[in-house]
């Protein structure tokens, strides 16, 4: 018998990446930005950023923004994996395989030329293909009880 449930084969992406291994999915980025900008405005931190700006610390004339970006960051997670319709709601790769009627690019013959997967790469390099590979020679539940690429 499997030791590998259902749903963690649903965390496996059409694109070979893994949604458990993910930070978004995972939260934790989310929930340290989340924290902090209650801390910051805990401590009224944007009085004392224009304090320290108009000092020796120039940076914080930037806080704003920085809060900003926090506030963008809490909103990273996704409590859903890609086959829950987590992700990008218009991910190509998922409507591809999706049309094409196949658990992801790796039983896909083209996967390794496809133009779909170039967007992945500024992230994370040339991962999604070693973990397709993978996919492709063992598939999921092995691929899941090994460690993957990120």
């Amino acid at each position: 018998m499997s030791d590998i449930v259902e749903e963690d084969k649903d965390a496996v992406a059409y694109c070979g990446l893994c949604c458990s291994d993910c930070f978004s999915h995972a939260g934790k980025i989310a929930d340290l930005a989340r924290d902090l900008r209650k801390e910051l405005r805990a401590y009224r931190f944007d009085g004392v950023a224009k304090v320290f700006a108009a000092g020796p610390f120039k940076a914080f004339a930037k806080y704003d923004d920085c809060y900003g970006v926090l506030g963008a960051m809490v909103k990273l997670r996704c409590n859903r994996a890609c086959r829950g319709g987590g992700g990008p709601p218009q991910c190509n790769i998922r409507n591809c395989c999706r049309n094409k009627e196949i658990a992801g690019c790796w039983e896909c013959a083209d996967f390794g030329a496809c133009k779909k997967l170039d967007f992945l790469k500024p992230s994370y390099g040339d991962a999604h293909i070693r973990n397709l590979r993978a996919l492709k020679a063992k598939g999921p539940e092995a691929f899941l009880r090994e460690n993957r690429d990120w």
